[in-house]
Order: structure tokens, then sequence, then C-alpha cells
């Protein structure tokens, strides 16, 4: 469903490397602006976040494997029918 509607396992792969440093930055900019709060606050910022990345991480593969397969289902299809006539009858 997620790739009939554009998204790409590249996309996904970006998402989930930029989550990464957004878990940084907001493990330490929490750990500035909230430094009453201390650095339990800042380590659960920087958790939560940081559970982004393997989540989209797993996403990105199950796409590109649906992706691969899409494109093997295509080229499998191309060899049984070089003349490209197939439907049309």
């Amino acid at each position: 469903m997620l790739h009939e509607r554009g998204l790409r396992s590249e996309q996904v792969y970006c998402a989930a490397t930029a989550s990464v440093g957004l878990s940084v930055a907001s493990w330490f900019l929490s750990r500035k602006a909230e430094s009453k709060a201390g650095r339990a606050r800042a380590d659960r910022w920087g958790i939560f976040v940081g559970e982004w990345a393997p989540t989209l991480f797993g996403l990105g593969i199950a796409l590109s494997q649906y992706e691969r397969d899409e494109l093997h289902l295509a080229e499998a299809f191309a060899e049984d029918d070089p003349e490209g006539t197939a439907g049309l009858a």
C-alpha cells in the first residue's frame, strides 16, 4: 500500500538516517533547554526519537524487497511476452 502511494525505500532510508541525527539533537537540546529536569529526561527524549530509526530501516528493507520482487516479476513477464502483446486480445 505504501509503495502504491508513492513511498520508495530510498525515501524511508533517508528518513531513518535523519532520525538518528534527530535523536542526538533532541537529546542535546533537551539536556540544555531543560537543565533542571536533568539528564534522565534528555535520555528519554533521545531514546524516544532513536526508536524511530530501526522501525524506518525495517520498513525500508520491506519496501526494497517489494521493489525487487516487482522488478523481477516485470522482467519475467517481459521474457514470456517478447512482443509486448499480452492483454491486448
